[in-house]
This record gives structure tokens, sequence and C-alpha cells, in this order.
């Protein structure tokens, strides 16, 4: 079944688009040429949201570089294309400033345990992707909102992650044991000596100082920024909406292709509209009847006949094409014959890189044609 990219992209219910898949499939890529494409061929009001892109993407879309702030990209035709990179820092920042006061938002920023979690805790990033969104999503300055989300271990961390994170951080357990008791003493302080051992046990591990730091971080806590589950849940709600759309991205890899199908199968059970799947990097043959056993029998007559060296090189070469072409095709059909409900669309892989507007509307092109 083929993915019709350009039905997609137009379609006005369509709100958000979401590119997953494992690490270093595309994805990044992917996102832009259908921002591109969704602003110039269907007119909308587009901006994606990237996740650490290579400096050559910023630079094919026309810009010194990305940050957390949306930028319009010039020399676009038709709707308007903006584009923007996550820091994670920064948007922590920007949601404790949200939630409360000045002067107990710097009390938090300068929180040794802040710092860490807002830069370097597991899920973070995955979190903050959420975060952002729902603030893209809430300005309602664009009628479509493009995400590739992080070059996470597995794809799956992207649902999983912010959920860890915002359980974590609305903990009962964490706030029991870290909360101010009667008296200004913390839990720690009042429990009896027959838990002193366990209680030293913990602070050994996490060290005295960290533990000092997470009970002032979550002292610092008002009322009113609270709330990460809550947050989390309603991102999770609108990804579930018929407003959003799947694209499960992968290469025609084992592994690559392996994720995609657990990734199609979670976002199944999560009630989560998945559109189809982008195959990044296929390889193609001109010759296709030329198959690897004729190619490499007629570079054997040749060598034998000691005739036309470079004509034996080139077939060999062709072999190889042929053998890998194969080989892709039945790693992909592993996916179809899984899933044969999922549209996919296969974009021809490149002789170089995305560097500048054009080639990522050849990408967009690539897309369409399927």
């Amino acid at each position: 079944m083929s993915l019709d990219i350009d039905a997609l992209l137009g379609d006005g219910s369509v709100r958000i688009i979401v590119c997953c898949g494992s690490g270093g499939v595309g994805k990044t890529t992917t996102a832009a040429a259908l921002a591109l494409r969704a602003a110039e061929k269907h007119g909308r009001e587009a901006v994606v949201l990237t996740i650490d892109p290579a400096r050559r993407l910023a630079q094919s879309l026309g810009l010194t570089e990305l940050s957390n702030t949306p930028r319009t990209v010039d020399r676009t035709t038709g709707g308007r294309l903006d584009a923007m990179m996550l820091d994670m820092k920064r948007t922590f920042d920007e949601v404790v400033l949200s939630h409360t006061s000045k002067e107990k938002a710097q009390e938090i920023f300068a929180n040794p345990f802040y710092q860490a979690m807002s830069s370097t805790f597991s899920g973070t990033q995955e979190y903050m992707a959420m975060e952002k969104l729902a603030q893209l999503r809430a300005a309602d300055r664009w009628d479509l909102i493009v995400v590739d989300t992080p070059p996470s271990r597995s794809a799956l961390d992207f649902l999983d992650a912010p959920q860890r994170l915002a359980r974590f951080l609305d903990g009962k357990m964490l706030r029991l044991l870290l909360a101010p008791a009667k008296g200004g003493r913390s839990v720690f302080s009042v429990m009896t000596a027959a838990t002193s051992f366990f209680t030293g046990t913990i602070a050994k591990i996490l060290g005295a100082r960290l533990l000092t730091d997470i009970g002032t971080f979550v002292s610092s806590l008002d009322s009113t920024f609270g709330g990460f589950r809550r947050r989390a849940d309603q991102t999770y709600k609108v990804l579930q909406d018929r407003e959003t759309a799947f694209l499960v991205v992968a290469t025609p890899e084992p592994d690559a292709v392996r994720e995609a199908a657990y990734f199609a199968g979670r976002l199944t059970e999560e009630r989560m509209p998945l559109a189809g799947l982008v195959l990044n990097r296929v390889h193609t043959t001109a010759v296709p009847e030329l198959s690897v056993q004729r190619s490499l029998g007629a570079a054997e007559g040749l060598e034998e006949a000691e005739l036309s060296p470079v004509t034996s090189g080139v077939l060999r070469i062709h072999a190889d094409l042929v053998a890998q072409v194969d080989r892709e095709a039945r790693v992909a059909a592993r996916f179809t014959a899984a899933h044969p409900e999922i549209p996919v669309t296969r974009v021809e892989a490149q002789a170089g890189d995305v560097h500048d507007l054009a080639a990522l509307r050849d990408i967009g092109d690539l897309l369409a044609a399927g």
C-alpha cells in the first residue's frame, strides 16, 4: 500500500506530524523536507521542530543556526516555514519561569541538582520535546507543526521517557522523603535510630551533597510548579488525537526495520494515529534484469579473456548493487508482511548530503512520489 504524502500534507485537519524511528535513519531531514513541501506545495503555515540537527541542515534552510526560538526560512514560496532546534535546558527554564515567581525560579536555577537534571537526566530531552510541542500548539501561530523526535537509544523512548521523568518529578515517595516535616526537619531527620542505617546507606549511594541538593530542589517547588505528569498526560492525549499523524522513518536495515515494527505496534496499542512508514535511503538499479549471477559471470569471462578490465569492474559493482537491492527488499518485506495495513513510501538513497533548499525539495519530491 502506497503512502500519499501530498494528501497528508494537504489535509488541513492534520495539525501535527511526528517523525519517529531509531537514530541515524534520517528523521531530521525527513521532517524538514515535509515541512518545506507543506509550505510550498500546500500553502501551509508550518514550523519544524528539529532535535540536534547537523549544522548543514540549518545551512540548507538558509539559516546560520537554529535556536529554541522559531526563525522564518527565507527563499520559500507559497505558505510560510519556520524552523527551530530544541534546547532542552532553555525549555526547562521556560517551564520553571512560567509556573513560579522570578525569585523562586532563580533559586531553582542555582540548584546543582536542577542543573544536572535539566541538562543530562535520561528522559529530559524527550519530556522537553513534548513541552515544546505543547507550547507551539498553544501559540496557535501555525496550522502545521512537524516534529523530529530525539535520537534515543530506542524509538519507544519518545513515548516512555516523558512519563518516567514526570513520575519522578511528581513522585509521592520523593516528596515524602524530602519534604519538610513539622519543626522544619525533613522526614530523614525524624526517623528513628532503627532506620538510621538505611538513611546512611542511601546517603552513601547518592552522596550527602546530592541528597541535600535534591531536598533543596523539591522544597523550592511551590504548588503552582508541579503537574509534570498532568502536562505530559495532556500532550499524550494530543498525540492520540486525529489532528496528529505519526510517520515512522526507517532505513532498509534489519535493526531499523525491527525498531519500526516495534514502534508501529506500540502506536497501535496506544491508539495513536499512524499515517505510514517512510523507508529511507533505499537503493535501486536502472538495470534490474541484469542479475548478480549474470553480472559476475560476464565479469569473470572478461577477466579470463583479459579483456576490458573497466567493464569487468563495472559489472562487479553492479552485482554488489543488485545484491544490496535484493537484500533491502527482503528486509522491507518483513515489515509489510507483518503490517500490510500500513502505507509505505520509499525515498531513494542520495549520492550526497542535503546542503540547500533545492536538495530538501528533491527529498520532498521523492517522499511524494513514493
